[in-house]
């Protein structure tokens, strides 16, 4: 099991940018709009488990 400390993560974040650009390498082109784009699509699907958790 991971350390209590690497499990913290920002409020309203599923998957931090940071780990998610060690997983993608090397980013050829605009890397501020790739990073705008996870940050969007992040943010829909931590609504996305907020909502379901909530109307059940």
């Amino acid at each position: 099991m991971a350390k209590q400390e690497e499990q913290k993560r920002p409020p309203g974040v599923c998957v931090p940018w940071q780990e998610k650009m060690k997983e993608l390498g090397e980013i050829r082109g605009d890397g501020e709009l790739v990073r705008k784009v996870w940050k969007d699509n992040d943010a829909l699907g931590y609504m996305y488990i907020w909502q379901c958790l909530l109307s059940f």
